[in-house]
């Protein structure tokens, strides 16, 4: 899309896209091919005036370093209030921004802050003065006193060398010494000696690792511990007063943050124009936007702006798209849409690439109930995440993985119920037995794993197909379907079966799927030589599918793995004495079942995901797309709902 308009509307302009949440805003100057209109008709810009932005920030860093300090400081008797989360519309959000109440409420935190800073400084300064103090307590000369004939000097040594240094001033008839302080660590001690021995006497102390001490307060000891306790008193009052004012503060902190929510979308805003032509008298946006989306975009911004504004669609150029340019944005019903997010972990698609997500999100479902499989870790899971989505105001990407976990909550009750497993507990009905028929759950794992495979197979001819490149396709997708097809062919034949005829009819079908595999890159590379070792290192490949689908192998590993757990946790708490079993047995009983609870559903995650990203996307999906950059606020502390019609996902 590209907007054009009067110069003087482009804050309320950007405004409407940002509350609209559906649109990216493109950076004109950084792509190549607006260069030759910008040339001619907008030769000299005025740069973008950055005051707003820099006040902004500075805003934003007063007000972090400020909720940092009230949380750290404050009264632990004052509970911090913080913003709950709930849904604005950006308008609400704006309208509740005070901006003289805002600088008022910073001004008063740095102040405090600037206490804080100065008692902490003084407090830590007598408090070094007091232990200095009460260390040279009996060292009784003053940095005023001048000696005649004699120096006195403080020192310090390691306790290890004491007995050496000790010795040494023992040995001196003219050097008088006093132990003045020891610890584990260390020994101080002051001595007098002549002036003409004072400089030899040192000289030789520091040999044995003696450090000279000088009095940093410029009084004795016994005058600066009494003087020391007071101040110290009084930064203690001191620090009370500040902690009790800045914990009345811990209720303001959602002020902060409301104001830190409002900051954030305007610095977004502001930013975003060092991405328009900002003219003397027009402003150009340019932006992309979902077709279905274009019609009510305009209407918006029209019945919004009343003023003259000029549209102009176009669809992706395929220069655009060669040079992936065209950002992402994933467009699925209800149920896939939370699937999403795994394959977000793996990559978005390209523009013009399938999207994998509908295709994997049925698997991933059935892998995953598979892998947990209990009927009361299902149920408390599809509890917790029904009434979290029902009564909580989460963040978008959190409501997306909580609605995920809805969706494949179902999933474990339903095998949990065909397992008949109850938080480990055997029910009367159980259509799969895991402890007695894991043979059965293997080659059930197994043809899952293969109506899997041959799907992603299927997938990379459809792709093909779609780019009409039809030899692709079949050497792609369709031959390795017959080589897979031809070997259970011919293996049922010879090994169940019995039957030659299957076996000859399998081996035949492989082969010449086999044979196309080899013809189809000679066809296609100028090279025959080359095409043909090109189709040979290609159907080498068919050695990775026997480990592919040894992979599925895990849909039965983990879901009799966690069933046993849940039942060895059982049978702990089983052998417990009564009395300890119906007290203590409870508790320990809902930890470990806890315990298990997570540790399934991690492996659960991590192993169903792995399956799509390596035995499944590796068949057809190449990804590496641009995901859409919604042009919106920042959601830190809340949602922003507008009722726009738009994809808000």
């Amino acid at each position: 899309m590209t907007l054009l308009a009067e110069n003087r509307h482009h804050d309320s302009l950007l405004k409407s896209l940002q509350r609209f949440q559906s649109v990216e805003i493109e950076d004109i100057f950084e792509n190549q091919e607006n260069q030759e209109w910008l040339e001619a008709y907008f030769p000299a810009l005025e740069e973008v005036d950055q005051t707003k932005e820099q006040l902004y920030v500075q805003w934003l860093h007063q007000i972090e370093k400020s909720i940092v300090f009230i949380r750290d400081n404050g009264s632990v008797k004052q509970k911090i209030k913080d913003l709950p989360r709930k849904s604005y519309t950006l308008n609400e959000l704006e309208a509740r921004f005070n901006e003289e109440a805002l600088v008022s409420l910073l001004n008063q935190v740095a102040q405090l802050q600037k206490s804080w800073d100065e008692n902490t400084k003084k407090l830590k300064y007598w408090q070094q003065a007091e232990d200095w103090a009460n260390q040279w307590l009996q060292y009784d000369v003053s940095p005023s006193e001048q000696l005649d004939s004699a120096e006195a000097v403080q020192a310090k040594v390691a306790a290890e060398s004491w007995e050496t240094v000790e010795t040494y001033l023992m040995e001196q008839k003219d050097v008088y010494y006093e132990l003045n302080y020891s610890s584990e660590k260390e020994i101080k001690f002051s001595f007098i000696a002549l002036n003409e021995r004072a400089v030899t006497v040192q000289t030789e102390l520091i040999t044995f690792g003696v450090s000279i001490e000088q009095n940093p307060y410029d009084e004795s000891p016994a005058t600066l511990l009494p003087k020391a306790k007071k101040a110290l008193k009084e930064c203690v009052e001191t620090s009370k007063a500040l902690t009790s004012e800045i914990g009345y503060l811990k209720g303001q902190v959602s002020i902060l943050q409301l104001n830190e929510e409002v900051l954030l979308a305007r610095l977004t805003r502001e930013r975003a124009k060092e991405h328009l032509v900002l003219a003397k008298y027009l402003v150009v946006i340019r932006a992309w936007v979902n077709e279905e989306d274009q019609e009510l975009l305009m209407n918006q911004l029209q019945a919004e702006h009343d003023q003259a504004l000029f549209f102009s669609f176009e669809s992706p150029t395929k220069e655009q798209i060669m040079e992936n340019k065209v950002p992402t944005k994933l467009r699925n019903n209800r149920f896939v849409s939370p699937f999403e997010i795994l394959t977000g972990m793996y990559s978005v698609p390209k523009y013009e690439e399938i999207d994998p997500t509908p295709w994997m999100a049925p698997f991933y479902l059935v892998f995953f109930g598979m892998m947990v499989a209990d009927l009361g870790y299902g149920f408390l899971t599809f509890i917790g995440t029904t009434l979290a989505l029902k009564y909580l105001i989460l963040p978008r990407g959190t409501e997306k993985f909580v609605r995920l976990f809805q969706i494949l909550s179902i999933s474990i009750m339903i095998w949990g119920g065909i397992y008949g497993s109850l938080f480990g507990v055997s029910l009367p009905f159980q259509l799969l037995v895991p402890t007695e028929d894991f043979m059965t759950i293997f080659v059930l794992s197994l043809v899952f794993g293969g109506i899997q495979i041959y799907t992603g197979l299927f997938l990379a001819a459809k792709e093909h197909i779609k780019k009409k490149d039809y030899l692709s396709a079949v050497s792609k997708g369709f031959s390795w379907q017959g080589i897979l097809t031809g070997i259970f062919i011919a293996a049922a034949g010879s090994l169940f079966l019995d039957s030659p005829l299957l076996t000859t009819i399998g081996t035949y079908l492989a082969l010449f799927c086999a044979f196309l595999v080899l013809l189809i890159p000679m066809i296609q590379s100028k090279s025959k030589v080359g095409g043909f070792f090109s189709g040979l290192y290609e159907l080498y490949g068919v050695t990775g599918y026997i480990g592919d689908f040894v992979s599925y192998s895990r849909l039965m590993a983990l879901g009799i793995s966690g069933g046993s757990i849940a039942m060895a946790f059982n049978m702990l708490v089983a052998t417990m004495p009564t009395a300890a079993r119906y007290s203590v047995g409870i508790l320990l009983l809902v930890a470990l079942h806890a315990l298990n609870i997570f540790l399934s559903m991690l492996g659960a995650y991590v192993h169903a995901a792995r399956l799509q990203y390596v035995e499944f996307f590796g068949k057809f999906y190449e990804g590496g797309g641009r995901p859409f950059q919604t042009f919106k606020t920042a959601e830190k502390y809340i949602n922003v709902d507008e009722k726009n019609g738009g994809n808000q996902s």
